[in-house]
C-alpha cells in the first residue's frame, strides 16, 4: 500500500511544454508518491508522450517546475536522472534489434557500471525471475523476438538500473489481449518491489485497475484527477474511456 503521507518522489508543478508557437501542455501537475502507481489516460494527442519526455528530460519546458527526491531541476540532464533512479520505457521501446536479449538487458546497467556497482549478474537473475520467459530466449536477438516478448525486454531492461521511479509509455500498445494482462501483472508486481510508477496509457480500464491514483489529459491540460477506483466510477471517464456509454 502507498503511504499518502510520504513526500512525492516526482512532483510536477504548473508545467508547460510548447513545439515552437504550439503550446501541447497547459499548467499541468501531478504527484508520484514511492511505491505507488499513478496513470495518466488520455486520447491520442493528448500530450501523454510530452509529458514523459519533458519529465525525462527529453524535452526543455517553457514554465514550471520538476521536482525529483525533493530536489527542483530546471534544466535537467537525462544522464543525471537515470543515475538518480529514473527511467523511461518509451513507447517505441528502442531495442537494439542485432544484439542478444542478454547483451540488451545487461547494457540497462551501464550507468550503474559506471558509478561503480558491480551488481548486473544478480540483477540480472531477479529480471529473468520477473520475465522467465527472457531467460528462456537469453541468446535470441531481439530483433527476432515478438511484441509482447519485445515489451517484456525494454521493461526489464529498464529494470536492470534499478530505477527508483520508472515511467512506461504505452505499455500495452499493439499487444494481443493475453499478453497485455501478463504486462499489467508485472506492472502490479512491481510496486510490492518499492518502484513507484507513472504509467501512460490509451487502455484506460487496465490502467485504473492496476493503478493507485489517475490523471485525465485532454488537449494538454489536466481534465481530472483522484484515486483510480473513483476514477473508474466517474460518469465522464465511463463514458469517454471505458466504452460503457451505451450501458449507462
Amino acid at each position: 500500500m502507498t503511504d499518502n503521507s510520504s513526500e512525492p518522489i516526482l512532483e510536477v508543478n504548473d508545467l508547460c511544454v510548447s513545439y515552437g508557437k504550439v503550446e501541447a501542455l497547459h499548467h499541468v501537475s501531478l504527484k508520484v508518491r514511492p511505491g505507488e502507481i499513478v496513470t495518466v489516460i488520455g486520447p491520442n494527442g493528448a500530450g501523454k508522450t510530452t509529458l514523459l519526455s519533458a519529465i525525462m528530460g527529453v524535452l526543455p519546458f517553457t514554465h514550471g517546475e520538476i521536482r525529483y527526491q525533493g530536489e527542483a531541476s530546471r534544466h535537467i540532464d537525462i544522464e543525471q536522472m537515470v543515475a538518480r533512479g529514473m527511467t523511461l520505457v518509451p513507447e517505441k521501446r528502442e531495442l537494439f534489434g542485432d544484439m542478444s536479449v542478454a547483451d540488451n538487458l545487461l547494457l540497462g546497467a551501464f550507468m550503474r557500471r559506471r558509478l561503480g556497482f558491480r551488481d548486473e549478474r544478480d540483477t540480472l537473475e531477479r529480471v529473468y525471475g520477473i520475465f522467465p520467459r527472457l531467460r528462456e530466449r537469453h541468446q535470441q536477438t531481439a530483433g527476432t523476438l515478438s511484441g509482447g516478448e519485445r515489451q517484456m525486454l525494454a521493461v526489464g531492461r529498464a529494470l536492470m538500473a534499478q530505477p527508483k521511479i520508472l515511467m512506461l509509455d504505452e505499455p500495452s500498445l499493439g499487444l494481443a489481449p493475453l499478453i497485455v494482462r501478463e504486462i499489467f501483472r508485472v506492472i502490479g508486481d512491481l510496486r510490492d518491489l518499492g518502484v513507484a510508477i507513472l504509467l501512460v496509457e490509451q487502455n484506460a480500464r487496465a490502467a485504473l485497475q492496476v493503478s493507485d491514483y489517475g490523471y485525465v489529459l485532454e488537449t494538454g491540460e489536466i481534465a481530472l484527477a483522484g484515486p483510480s477506483d473513483q476514477l473508474e466510477d466517474d460518469p465522464k471517464v465511463v463514458e469517454s474511456y471505458l466504452g460503457l456509454g451505451g450501458k449507462h
